[in-house]
């Protein structure tokens, strides 16, 4: 069993940080724009969204991956959270253990943990990479009540649902950039992209 220090006798909240719980791209924007690089958020996608000022084409994707890769490294720890997330994720701690469940690379472990701490969001965290639907599976198991899941992205909330189909599902997009080009599948993971109704629909889907 993964001993996370979190209280097994209570519901479970599992939550996502990117586009979640921090303003992801628009803070990789403006550390792409502090090397001189354009971030057009104009598809819901990322290395195909890097141009170099007037060109037409999107920087090459590895090459996108080298500035994604240190931004978590630099500039992860400047991220903007995400409005009303800390707030809601306070309230909810009343009621619920919450474990913050990232895919960001290990490098950034330190930088991720610092920032969640200086925002007031010092919950534990785990460090992930593939599908998190086997791990949120297994946190899931050890919680005594239920367990919520938010994320941004289809691929996770469907893994999820595969993998632990009894856990509530919630998508959220921070970005009101990002919102009307997001993938979404409301007749499986219920989208609020507002932190107040999330919050209220969480504490419902907890009980």
């Amino acid at each position: 069993m993964l001993d996370l220090g979190v209280d097994t006798t209570r519901p479970l909240l599992i939550v996502d940080v990117d586009e979640v719980l921090g303003l992801f791209m628009q803070g990789f924007g403006t550390f792409l724009e502090g090397r001189g690089l354009e971030f057009r958020v104009d598809k819901f996608a990322l290395f195909q969204n890097i141009y170099l000022p007037g060109e037409s084409e999107h920087l090459a994707i590895e090459d996108g991956r080298k500035h994604y890769e240190d931004f978590f490294r630099y500039g992860c720890g400047d991220m903007t959270p995400t409005p009303g997330g800390v707030q809601a994720l306070q309230s909810l701690s009343e009621q619920a253990g919450i474990v913050i469940l990232t895919n960001a690379p290990g490098p950034a472990r330190l930088a991720r943990a610092r920032w969640l701490g200086r925002h007031g969001m010092d919950y534990p965290l785990i460090l992930n990479t593939g599908p998190k639907g086997p791990l949120a599976a297994g946190l899931a198991e050890q919680a005594a009540g239920p367990a919520v899941f938010i994320d941004d992205l289809i691929s996770n909330l469907d893994s999820v649902a595969e993998s632990a189909p009894l856990v509530t599902r919630f998508q959220h997009v921070a970005d009101p950039r990002l919102r009307p080009l997001a993938p979404a599948k409301p007749e499986l993971h219920t989208r609020i992209d507002d932190w107040d109704e999330l919050r209220a629909a969480i504490e419902q889907a907890i009980g």
